[in-house]
């Protein structure tokens, strides 16, 4: 039985490409799983847990549109290999079977699982590179507060009186515990800030 499997690293992305590539391979819509917005790096992902698990009989095929799809870093490439290979199941990485008994097979196999890991180090980098920027351009300036700023000044004025606690005052404003200190540490920060 072939077993295929798609991810996408956010839900904006569409999986349709590798779903009729998948298709095209021979997969039945009932033995097709998919994850989106999961990472690669993760392995803890609900889409990918029922596709193992379905390929669970010796003969069976994990089918993946690319390596990348299944995990993005070496180790856990070859753990979900291993995992298979013990079960006698058989992984296609497109139109390619893996063998893990080919030393051949094993070179490029790793050698995909490297590139799918440098890969999804290249996208931390650059996302830690534009999130600078933009912190330094003064765009990056993390959630809006929960209430306007009328609000938020009359929750610290109350707080500041001593009358109320941090339980009353998030009842009263319809707002987390969390946000009543958020909201005190903002005030503390601008007044900081101004002496």
């Amino acid at each position: 039985m072939k077993i295929g499997y798609a991810r996408c690293s956010t839900d904006e992305q569409d999986l349709t490409a590798q779903i009729e590539a998948l298709t095209r391979l021979g997969i039945g819509a009932d033995y097709l799983y998919t994850d989106a917005g999961y990472t690669g790096t993760n392995r803890d992902r609900p889409g990918l847990r029922e596709a193992l698990a379905a390929a669970s009989r010796p003969g069976d095929e994990l089918v993946v549109t690319k390596l990348d799809r299944l995990a993005r870093s070496v180790p856990d490439a070859r753990d979900i290999v291993k995992g298979l290979t013990d079960k006698g199941v058989k992984l296609r990485i497109g139109e390619s079977v893996h063998d893990p008994d080919d030393p051949t097979g094993r070179l490029l196999f790793n050698a995909l699982a490297m590139v799918a890991e440098f890969e999804a180090d290249l996208i931390r980098a650059r996302t830690r590179e534009g999130m600078a920027v933009a912190k330094a351009k003064g765009r990056l300036k993390g959630k809006k507060p929960k209430l306007p700023p009328g609000q938020e000044g009359r929750l610290v004025e109350l707080y500041r009186t001593g009358d109320h606690t941090v339980g009353e005052l998030a009842q009263d404003f319809g707002v987390s515990r969390a946000t009543v200190y958020r909201a005190v540490e903002r005030a503390s920060d601008r007044t900081m800030a101004a002496s």
